[in-house]
């Protein structure tokens, strides 16, 4: 039998620092939901982890619309997993000179959307073109940095900052008052 694939992406958060049990409360309350009914049902859950999740959620939408251009109103959460993550192990002061051990939980959780229907309201994805660094002759390499700054072009008002700057160093310096500013010891 021919399978198609569907089109998802996920988002995970790992570490969250509570424990996987509660944060499976608010997960199975989105499972399978679409999206924006998600964002409306954790928006207005009251649950700790909630937050933690609508912002998780947030993110895989944005990996879907960004990366493969999907459509927001065509997505539902496919898959969405709480698993355990490190535990944190502390004592707690406890009668004649005991210690009681206290686990604090962490979670791993992610979040797997795909699109309802393949391919509708998708847009079409421009990836950004990156430039290729410029590769210098051997004679450019051991050219001076002074020399390669007075080759490149600078706009004029760059050019009219800079003499301003340099008479105002000037003056300074006749005064001494660069001296006395960045003196090697402080007094």
């Amino acid at each position: 039998m021919l399978r198609r694939k569907i089109m998802e992406t996920s988002a995970k958060l790992y570490n969250l620092r509570r424990s996987p049990r509660k944060v499976r409360l608010v997960a199975n309350l989105i499972r399978g939901m679409d999206v924006d009914q998600a964002e409306y049902q954790l928006n207005y859950t009251v649950k700790g982890s909630a937050p933690d999740i609508l912002k998780l959620l947030k993110s895989a939408v944005a990996n879907a619309e960004n990366n493969y251009g999907m459509d927001k109103g065509n997505l539902f959460i496919k898959e969405i997993f709480v698993n355990e993550g490190p535990v944190l192990k502390r004592y707690l002061p406890r009668a004649f000179g005991r210690a009681s051990l206290i686990k604090k939980r962490t979670s791993h959780i992610e979040i797997i959307v795909a699109e309802k229907i393949e391919g509708k309201g998708r847009k079409k994805v421009r990836r950004i073109e990156t430039k290729e660094p410029e590769v210098l002759s051997a004679a450019e390499m051991t050219k001076p940095a002074k020399e390669k700054r007075k080759e490149r072009k600078e706009p004029s008002d760059v050019k009219e900052e800079k003499e301003f700057l340099e008479e105002k160093k000037k003056s300074a310096q006749q005064k001494g008052f660069f001296k006395r500013i960045f003196r090697r010891k402080s007094m």
